[in-house]
């Protein structure tokens, strides 16, 4: 082992994926020099790079690459593969200004220069309390001093605002931190609040003061901002179909998407959609999440399921327009990648609260993306009676086992996206795999109670294994050493 440090990066184990019945278990094909080269790659990615590998915060991605390729079951030559491949990108991490510490840590949020400082100081506050991930989300995440305090503002003096960070830039703190939780590496989880910490506060409105209520003050405080949803009640379900107490995240979808005030627009930045959306729908997207209702007696875990459902609906769905070419999305992308830590990471946070911000707090981030990339239409009816969209089409023939070709059309899909030279192919397929072993066999009608989106009955299982195959028709197949097919979408719907 080359100078691997045992306590930040020991061998991976999903610890964290076993607290919540819809997290993600490792596929086979991991071995022990897989293992080895893994540990190496992330302690090297630790001490040698910076997290964001310019000056316009783009994020270092090698983490999230290697250990969704090592969860597919990649060799130990993959990796190093695809390390190497990021390793061409990155800037090398450099001393901060000044040591951060408990009584400074508020006072350089959003400054990336201090991320080896944010890290340091993590490292040794996880140490203190013992390794306990919850309750150091808790503190330094969810907390009502973490986000709102008259005692903690930045240096420009603006509010900490930790959640909003630990969603910002596409979600990417999220899912750094939620990565470490999953494998269990200490490493990863002080990344990613380090990650969280140096990221901007991009979207207050969404993250009002009033969301941030102690425990025993949520099921009244929070609650009775939701009093003016409707249906908030539905009647005995027939039929066996599912029952809906309260609103389901897709009525929030639909109502976002027949609201004439969050109608599509031409943003005055093109380089920065989402911060026009921020600004001009902040509020009122706010108001849509409100009606979600989280309330006593809600099932919190059905709140999270409803979560992965939008999360892929809305990048599946949104990016199959009629007679238009897939549009596979970057932004909405993330929303898939992301989706695969919400159940850990709701999990590992003790408070009802704080789960409660989390989902919330997630929903808004989504829904603002989505009309910053111009609110897509949703044509549920078209997308699930299309035939092409569950059978893989890889573009060399497809070998027949006993007479029967892609007997199962995951193994197909897994395999390609295992040697895939895109890295954020093995994160997304990943997800979807995972979901569509939670919730594939889903049956049509199962949200028929569902109101406020147009053809809400046709959704079933499928949805993933379709999100999946239109991703790879677009993105493109591997054959040979170079993918076919395009790239990313990033112009949005417009």
């Amino acid at each position: 082992m080359n100078d691997v440090d045992n306590e930040l990066f020991p061998a991976p184990s999903p610890q964290g994926s076993t607290k919540n019945a819809l997290g993600p278990q490792p596929w086979p094909g991991n071995t022990s020099s897989s293992t080895e080269a893994l540990r190496e790659i992330l302690c090297d990615n630790h001490k040698r790079w910076h997290i964001f590998f310019n000056d316009l915060k783009f994020h270092n991605h090698a983490a999230h690459a290697v250990l969704s390729l090592w969860s597919l079951g990649a060799d130990e030559n993959m990796l190093r593969k695809s390390y190497k491949e990021s390793c061409e990108e990155q800037r090398p991490s450099f001393p901060s200004p000044q040591p951060i510490t408990r009584d400074n840590w508020t006072e350089h949020l959003g400054d990336g220069d201090y991320y080896q400082g944010y890290l340091n100081f993590f490292k040794e506050e996880l140490r203190q309390y013992k390794f306990d991930y919850g309750r150091l989300l808790e503190e330094y995440v969810f907390s009502s001093r973490a986000n709102y305090s008259s005692k903690a503002s930045t240096k420009d003096g603006s509010q900490p605002l930790m959640l909003n960070r630990f969603l910002a830039g596409v979600i990417h703190a999220f899912i750094h931190t939620g990565l470490g939780l999953e494998f269990g590496l200490p490493g990863i989880f002080i990344e990613g609040l380090s990650l969280c910490a140096v990221s901007t506060a991009d979207a207050p409105q969404l993250f009002p003061s009033d969301m941030f209520e102690d425990e025993d003050s949520v099921s009244s405080g929070l609650v009775n901002r939701l009093t003016a949803a409707v249906g908030l009640t539905d009647p005995p379900s027939p039929n066996g179909k599912a029952k809906y107490n309260g609103m389901h995240a897709f009525e929030v979808i639909g109502r976002v998407l027949s609201d004439s005030a969050l109608a599509p627009f031409k943003p005055k930045d093109s380089s920065n959609t989402y911060q026009d959306a921020i600004e001009s729908h902040g509020e009122g997207i706010r108001r849509c999440v409100d009606q979600w209702d989280i309330g006593d007696g809600t099932d919190l875990e059905k709140k999270l399921e409803e979560l992965i459902w939008s999360a892929v609906l809305l990048y599946g769905v949104g990016g199959s327009q009629k007679d238009k070419e897939f549009n596979a999305d970057f932004f909405f992308m993330h929303f898939v990648t992301s989706s695969i830590f919400l159940p850990t990471v709701f999990s590992t946070l003790r408070n009802k609260s704080s789960q409660i911000e989390l989902l919330k707090g997630y929903l808004a981030t989504i829904l603002s993306w989505y009309i910053a990339q111009g609110r897509p239409s949703l044509d549920l009816r078209r997308f699930f009676s299309d035939p092409t969209t569950v059978v893989p089409s890889p573009p060399e023939p497809v070998p027949s086992y006993h007479g029967v070709k892609q007997p199962n059309p995951w193994l197909t899909i897994i395999q390609a996206t295992v040697s895939h030279p895109d890295d954020h192919m093995p994160k997304l397929l990943r997800a979807l795999a995972n979901h569509a072993v939670h919730l594939g066999s889903t049956p049509r009608g199962a949200f028929a109670l569902v109101k406020d989106l147009e053809g809400v009955e046709e959704i079933d299982g499928t949805l993933f294994l379709r999100a999946a195959v239109l991703t790879m028709n677009k993105v493109g197949w591997v054959v040979g050493e170079l993918p076919l097919g395009g790239v990313w979408d990033r112009d949005g719907f417009f």
